[in-house]
């Protein structure tokens, strides 16, 4: 390698043999972008199932982050191959559009190239086996409605949810309190549900996290949770039947809009003008209470003098809430935002039965609670543990629950988990094989090999032989025509899941078999890849 500069002293680099280098075309070039997206799935396989070992992530700035969840994985991965990026891409659509299953859809993808690739050295061309691989995604999800079972639940009967958020977590760092994170995703999801409609707004639900306490001291709050304290330490702790003014204009004096200058060379003149001052905050102060709020909650900061004034006046405030919240208090409270004072009235003031500043540990961090809304259609889970990473995981844990909850409500389909959707998908998929006389039954029986991978890795994941394992399964669903048997990953001493109550969202489990189709589809049909400095 040369360093040489060009007629204008810009520097370039020669490298040497450059001239021997050969972009890869063809049946090469999709061997290497095969390899490239079969490389980023292993690195996933290990982190799928209850069993699934985490993943520790260095940030550029030193910022660590252990993980086994695949979209966040995926996401703060340095990845360049541009082939390993689609499946990046394909992790963020599963999270984006299901919120959970983002780690099993890669391993699937990455077993459908790994058959494609024994496919592609048989001489099959990669138009065939992308046809082929369509078919028997179709087969594979119409016979996953055929197995799935209806599960009815209601706002009495919530165990169903409950179940289904459990099977969830129990992959997460935070397994050991599956049961109440549970309770508390399904009745945050019920508390903003839409039950007529089967639509649920997830923006309504707010989850905040703050280090200190246990795992198991997380809570959920029928209101708002705003990370801010009384403005002065004077000012009441706990308001009963609180009136809120919520505000997005600043208790100072008006700003001109144009430059100007003040000169005061008399004492008398400064008087006048903190005279002039006080009666602007007196004003603002009093257009408040003339309307009946007993708590101010502002967008922007206020001096010194307006919070002594506020605090004379018997007027709580609270100051620097950011936008997110204040909306969030509007919905919760009923009530309006107000841009300037004289739009304030009776009528825009927010309602709570109760408004409270709770103190942690030995520490001077406070936080302020707003209950018993007028609208209880906005709901806070409040997480505590040990420290950040742990805060931030179970964060993503609740993230996966909610969702999986909001799929439920929307379609309420639920096929059994521990593999045993996918083992009963391949045996009606090699089943099917044979009606199809041309080279794609080729690509059909090696589309329902890879779906064996799913269970495969589970069985390894959790230290059983993954070979034995599998064929006994498989043969005790054939022997039985039971569609429910999987991979017993927790050592329970059966293999029936619906003794062991693990299930997933049936939209859930489709949409991985979708996506995963695609984007191996879209990876066989690339047979060269130039770069901008080619053409």
């Amino acid at each position: 390698m040369a360093l040489a500069f060009d007629e204008f002293g810009r520097p370039f680099v020669i490298i040497k043999e450059q001239d021997q280098k050969v972009r890869l075309r063809g049946l090469d070039a999709q061997k290497a972008n095969i390899a490239s997206g079969m490389a980023v799935s292993r690195i996933l396989r290990t982190s799928l199932g209850p069993k699934g070992m985490d993943k520790m992530l260095q940030s550029p700035d030193g910022d660590v982050t252990i993980t086994n969840d695949g979209a966040t994985i995926l996401e703060q991965m340095d990845v360049d191959n541009q082939i390993a990026k689609l499946l990046v891409e394909l992790s963020r659509s599963q999270d984006y559009e299901i919120g959970d299953g983002t780690t099993g859809v890669v391993v699937l993808a990455g077993a459908l190239l790994e058959q494609s690739q024994k496919l592609l050295e048989r001489g099959i061309h990669p138009i065939r086996v992308a046809e082929g691989y369509e078919t028997a995604s179709r087969i594979a999800v119409e016979h996953l409605e055929k197995i799935s079972q209806k599960y009815d639940f209601g706002v009495d009967n919530i165990e169903p949810l409950v179940q289904t958020c459990m099977t969830t977590l129990s992959s997460k760092i935070v397994n050991r309190c599956k049961r109440s994170l549970a309770e508390i995703s399904v009745k945050a999801v019920l508390a903003v549900a839409d039950l007529e409609r089967k639509d649920v707004n997830l923006d309504l639900i707010k989850v905040e996290g703050k280090v200190g306490g246990k795992l198991e001291d997380t809570e959920l709050i029928y209101g708002i949770l705003v990370d801010k304290e009384m403005s002065h330490p004077q000012m009441p702790k706990q308001i009963e039947d609180a009136k809120i003014a919520i505000l997005t204009c600043p208790f100072e004096p008006p700003k001109p809009k144009t430059k100007h200058k003040v000169d005061i060379d008399t004492v008398e003149k400064f008087q006048t003008l903190r005279k002039q001052e006080q009666q602007y905050f007196d004003v603002m102060v009093q257009k408040c209470k003339d309307v009946g709020a007993t708590l101010v909650i502002c967008q922007w900061g206020f001096d010194d003098e307006a919070n002594h004034l506020l605090m004379h006046r018997n007027l709580p405030a609270v100051r620097w809430v950011g936008g997110v919240e204040l909306e969030l208090i509007a919905i919760a409270t009923g009530g309006r935002i107000v841009p300037r004072f004289q739009e304030l009235t009776p009528e825009k003031l927010g309602k709570a039965g109760l408004v409270r500043e709770k103190a942690f540990g030995t520490t001077k961090d406070r936080m302020l609670y707003v209950e018993h809304c007028a609208n209880s259609r906005a709901v806070t889970i409040f997480i505590r543990g040990g420290n950040k990473m742990i805060i931030e995981e179970t964060k993503r844990s609740i993230h996966d629950a909610l969702c999986v909850a909001r799929n439920l409500i929307r379609n309420n389909s639920i096929v059994y988990g521990g593999g045993s959707a996918e083992i009963s998908c391949s045996v009606a998929v090699e089943a099917a094989a044979d009606r199809y006389p041309g080279v794609e039954q080729y690509a059909i029986r090696a589309f329902a090999d890879a779906l064996d991978s799913v269970p495969m890795a589970l069985a390894e994941n959790s230290g059983l032989q993954p070979i034995e394992t599998l064929s006994a399964v498989k043969s005790q669903q054939i022997k039985e025509n039971n569609h429910y048997c999987g991979i017993d990953c927790n050592d329970a001493g059966t293999n029936d899941m619906r003794e062991q109550n693990v299930f997933e969202t049936l939209i859930g489990k489709q949409q991985q078999i979708f996506l995963a189709t695609q984007v191996v589809k879209m990876i066989l049909k690339i047979d060269d890849v130039i770069s901008p400095s080619e053409y």
